[in-house]
């Protein structure tokens, strides 16, 4: 936990790039449910496979930052999980058709190599068997029932999820991992950065579409505009102050990881309602609010309340209120942007250091 010039290594960033292939295919897939009859469907699926690219991205960084060796078993095992991801993307657009099987196969890739993983740490780390033990057991188990899914209703999904969640905390319960705070904020940063990046291009690669066919430039122009100023506000709510003060405990450090699904999945989400927003289908403003206040509450509940800022917890509260509203508007997409450049505004007004970081810096 106090190890010092803990970064991320080359590995890691190579395995979040290939993340984001299924990030990207999820987000694609997201847009063309959207457009269709039936969005409500299409956002289901989206919530459903989301979960497992951010939960097995989420594993690896935690395992990473306790028993990252980089040796070969380890870097072979890596790309085995990379590979995993890949066969998932590739089945993302079977998933939002319901034929689940390749998703899962692909998860289940991932997942068995971290099984090997814990058991190659229960091997190296005495004092933490048990937990890696508990590790590689929670996992395997509930491999199985992934595997027993598309035979049984969907509401097991759901059951599966609460189980894959409950791992680590019954793992970390014996003797937990250590973990660095500065190493895992950056992980999280990076892939933060990774999936706003996603929406920009989904954002942009529409936008060229639409340039191409000549139609609606002023408009389409006011589009991405208020496009670019949303991701951009996005940006800033999410690093305006560092985060690694924080992590105090393995409490607050579970919480802080578990609510980055939101995070994760409403950036990646604002690109799809972007994509929308530019072919005019007649709820895009829906789809671009509802992403975005979905963030700037997660951005309120990680950075600003935790602080104890109470004027500027109102004022991301009144944002996300704001935001949700702005579908009402004849100008949706442009409002929402305007809602997000003053909360933006507001925070650089009001935000000061808080109490929670002075111990921080006083460390060496």
């Amino acid at each position: 936990m106090h190890e010092v010039h803990r970064v991320s290594t080359p590995l890691e960033l190579f395995f979040d790039l290939c993340f984001v292939v299924a990030v990207s295919q999820a987000a694609a897939q997201l847009h063309h449910a959207l457009g269709s009859e039936h969005p409500g469907n299409g956002v289901l699926h989206y919530v459903m496979i989301f979960f497992g690219i951010w939960w097995a991205w989420m594993n690896f960084t935690w395992f990473a930052t306790a028993y990252d060796t980089d040796d070969g078993v380890y870097r072979t095992t890596t790309l085995v999980q990379i590979t995993g991801v890949l066969i998932m993307a590739a089945g993302v657009p079977r998933a939002f058709d319901d034929d689940f099987r390749i998703v899962i196969a692909g998860y289940v890739v991932m997942r068995l190599a971290m099984v090997s993983q814990w058991l190659r740490a229960a091997k190296a780390d005495p004092d933490r068997r048990r937990t890696a033990l508990r590790y590689a057991g929670g996992i395997f188990v509930a491999q199985v029932l992934w595997v027993c899914l598309p035979l049984l209703p969907m509401w097991a999904f759901g059951v599966f999820v609460l189980l894959e969640l409950a791992v680590p905390i019954f793992a970390e319960h014996t003797e937990p991992t250590t973990w660095h705070p500065h190493h895992i904020t950056e992980r999280y940063s990076l892939f933060t950065l990774i999936v706003l990046g996603e929406s920009v291009l989904a954002a942009t690669t529409a936008t060229q579409a639409a340039l191409d066919s000549g139609t609606g430039v002023g408009d389409l122009a006011t589009l991405a505009a208020s496009g670019l100023l949303i991701v951009f506000g996005m940006w800033w709510l999410y690093f305006d102050r560092p985060t690694h003060y924080l992590l105090t405990s393995l409490r607050t450090s579970i919480i802080w990881g578990y609510s980055h699904y939101l995070v994760f999945a409403s950036a990646a989400a604002v690109g799809a309602g972007l994509e929308e927003a530019v072919q005019a289908h007649d709820h895009i403003g829906w789809a671009v609010a509802v992403p975005v206040a979905v963030y700037v509450l997660s951005a309120w509940a990680l950075q600003v309340r935790p602080r104890r800022e109470h004027t500027l917890n109102a004022v991301h509260l009144l944002a996300a209120v704001l935001v949700l509203l702005t579908p009402l508007t004849p100008w949706a997409v442009p409002a929402t942007a305007a809602v997000v450049v003053l909360l933006v505004v507001f925070s650089l007004l009001l935000g000061r250091p808080s109490s929670l970081e002075q111990p921080a810096l006083s460390e060496p």
